[in-house]
């Protein structure tokens, strides 16, 4: 796949956690909105507006054939990243419907500290579940009427929710919702979210090789739940002194419930190119994009001073090297052309106050990386340590 990234030489980029490279198809699909039919969609009446909303709906379309969900229970709206949008969610879902509020230990800061938020604002109960290796989640507790937000890829350790699809059922059952943070999902594991009938499903375009975007993807049936404090320009098909029309309210512009204002139209067509790209990834490249994986995770595993946060091989790999600063690791990386993450991957909760890890440094793999790359880290590697 590198010809499809060949702007970046011979950098080595391995910090696709937290925003992955983008092809050049991508680009090219950026450009030419800009360059050939920059306009509002859904505004205007002009040839390029018209052929924005015409692609713009072809994304939406795209994105729930992506995850195979039916349009007849889904739509899909535009925000700016996962984070945005759970607290889109969260900051207008009616309180009264829930008696608790269900997170884990090992959830990114979004639904981490927004869930947190949430139960101190409405006075609800809210209970944080350990999640071990495997990242399944027990299934034994009361999801009793519980708003549960939950991740289903961990951006640690690639850890997967294995069992979401009978998580989602469980609490549906017990007359609950469950919001999924899909944002390390879409890229390379978006097997574990196909066909899953959560109640909104939010990720970031960012993460799957295309521009910078927020996604939610979201069940008509959640909207009853929602009390609409978030409005302005695009949500209304008429406006009066005192009161005003929502466009909402038409079950085909459902999606205009959560956008407000102007859209980043070329992002949105940008990110339809994207998934294109990735239904037309070969075979091959996703067989040895899964073995770099296991080169880097067996190299690891077998290096007495490197501790190893994954259990498993995974395109995300977390770990500290016993004696030595993970920040200035990452640094001496970095001198070497090697970009990595250091930190505590805004997973601070269980990082820092329930594992007691030092900081950590995270490699994370995307479809541009290849053997060359994975040749050097370890040479790398291998030299500091």
């Amino acid at each position: 796949m590198r010809e499809d990234f060949n702007y970046i030489g011979k950098n080595i980029y391995v910090d696709t956690a937290c925003q992955s490279l983008r092809p050049k198809t991508v680009i090219d699909a950026l450009n030419e909105y800009y360059t050939k039919f920059n306009s509002c969609g859904e505004r205007v009446k002009y040839p390029w507006g018209v052929k924005t909303e015409q692609k713009v709906d072809e994304t939406r379309t795209k994105v729930l054939k992506y995850l195979k969900l039916s349009t007849k229970d889904y739509f899909v709206s535009f925000t700016l990243n996962t984070t945005y949008g759970i607290n889109l969610l969260l900051n207008q879902i009616d309180a009264s419907k829930f008696s608790r509020v269900i997170t884990s230990d090992i959830e990114h800061n979004s639904p981490f500290l927004s869930t947190m938020t949430f139960a101190e604002k409405n006075d609800l109960p809210r209970e944080v579940i350990t999640r071990d290796d495997t990242g399944t989640f027990p299934l034994e507790i009361d999801f009793d009427r519980a708003l549960v937000v939950v991740n289903c890829v961990s951006n640690i350790d690639g850890r997967k929710l294995s069992n979401l699809n009978d998580l989602v059922k469980r609490v549906h059952k017990e007359h609950g919702i469950i919001i999924v943070d899909a944002a390390q999902a879409m890229a390379h594991n978006v097997d574990v979210l196909r066909k899953v009938q959560a109640d909104a499903i939010c990720f970031s375009a960012h993460k799957m090789y295309a521009p910078s975007l927020g996604v939610m993807v979201v069940r008509k049936d959640l909207l009853s739940k929602i009390n609409t404090t978030f409005i302005g320009g695009g949500m209304v098909d008429d406006v009066n002194k005192n009161d005003f029309t929502p466009s909402y309210d038409n079950p085909d512009k459902f999606y205009t419930k959560f956008e407000s204002g102007l859209q980043a139209w070329g992002e949105i067509i940008a990110l339809g190119r994207a998934i294109d790209w990735l239904e037309k990834v070969p075979k091959k490249a996703k067989t040895k994009f899964n073995s770099y994986c296991k080169q880097l995770f067996d190299f690891m595993k077998k290096q007495p001073k490197i501790h190893l946060i994954n259990s498993t091989p995974s395109p995300v790999i977390s770990f500290y090297v016993e004696g030595i600063d993970s920040h200035l690791f990452g640094a001496a990386l970095a001198d070497e052309g090697i970009m990595v993450r250091t930190g505590y991957f805004c997973v601070h909760y269980y990082l820092d106050h329930v594992k007691k890890y030092p900081p950590l440094i995270r490699i994370s793999l995307g479809l541009h990386n290849n053997q060359a790359d994975i040749d050097k880290i370890i040479k790398v590697l291998k030299k500091a340590l």
